[in-house]
């Protein structure tokens, strides 16, 4: 209880500073971020439009149902227009979201599943196991992603399974820097101690203090994995070794749309902005919780 004096009369309020715990000090951080705010409600609205796929949208993306009418130009009818296999392109980049999205958190997962356990063990262990990790690390670093992806997606023909994997393999290794460096600031702390001077062994603490303990930069990781898969998928797709058609893809359509640019702008404007605020409101989302899980900055 606070006493507040006014005069002569005395009064007591409830305690007005309550000790406030480090998810209230991100959640006012990521609260001021206005361009993180932004991200997370654009990201919001289009994970809703991809899960509300069928109710918002003519149909079945695949069905040249306007044949008659291809190519037709943005209307009220046709939002985004009609492709030159006369379907309706925003039935078609709305169904891209799903796809664009799926790979982006299936990459993200196994980027987590790789990059986590790696990340913890090296810093926990140190020497020999740390050393090979930050090597198999800085190959993977200077490795053109890109390029990479190119010739295995060549060599197995593409696919969503394909792509998920090209983009957790580099995926993983921001991931990992993230959990090391939150294990080397935790693993000095009491409870550590305390767990082994009990008796605890290195794979129990880093199973159920350690890795637990991590949860933030594990987030954040996440999030941050999922643009980089998004644009490796539009990427391969564009070259056409990623999602095969007629599967919509933003990339595959984004390839289309350049064979009618000068004509046609529609075919490759909508699926090129669509591309480009998907991966930059997930970013945005991502640098945010990055810059409130900052475990240097203090709350108060």
């Amino acid at each position: 209880m606070n006493m507040l004096t006014e005069g002569t009369e005395t009064r007591f309020e409830p305690h007005l500073s309550r000790q406030r715990g480090p998810l209230f000090f991100a959640w006012t951080r990521f609260m001021s971020n206005r361009a993180a705010v932004a991200g997370a409600l654009v990201l919001a609205v289009i994970v809703l439009a991809a899960a509300l796929a069928p109710f918002l949208t003519k149909g079945d993306p695949t069905d040249q149902a306007y044949l008659t009418q291809s190519l037709a130009f943005p209307s009220a009818e046709f939002w985004f227009g009609v492709d030159d296999l006369g379907r309706d392109f925003f039935t078609r980049i709305v169904y891209g979201a799903r796809v664009s999205l799926t790979i982006g958190f299936a990459a993200a997962a196994f980027s987590i599943a790789i990059g986590v356990p790696l990340g913890a063990l090296a810093d926990y262990f140190g020497g020999k196991v740390d050393w090979a990790v930050m090597r198999v690390i800085e190959l993977f670093s200077v490795v053109p992603s890109l390029l990479a992806a190119m010739l295995l997606g060549a060599l197995t023909k593409g696919g969503f399974f394909t792509i998920i994997t090209i983009a957790a393999l580099f995926g993983w290794v921001q991931v990992s820097l993230l959990v090391r460096a939150q294990v080397r600031a935790v693993k000095e702390k009491e409870f550590i101690r305390a767990a082994l001077a009990l008796g605890g062994t290195p794979w129990y603490i880093i199973r159920h203090h350690l890795i637990p303990n991590s949860i933030s930069p594990i987030i954040v990781g996440f999030v941050l994995a999922m643009p980089l898969a998004m644009m490796l998928e539009a990427s391969l797709s564009f070259l056409g070794i990623g999602v095969p058609p007629p599967t919509p893809s933003w990339g595959q359509m984004i390839n289309t749309g350049t064979d009618f640019m000068f004509y046609y702008w529609h075919m490759a404007v909508f699926p090129t902005a669509a591309l480009a605020i998907a991966v930059l409101a997930t970013t945005l989302f991502g640098d945010g919780l990055r810059d409130a899980f900052d475990p240097t900055q203090k709350g108060g």
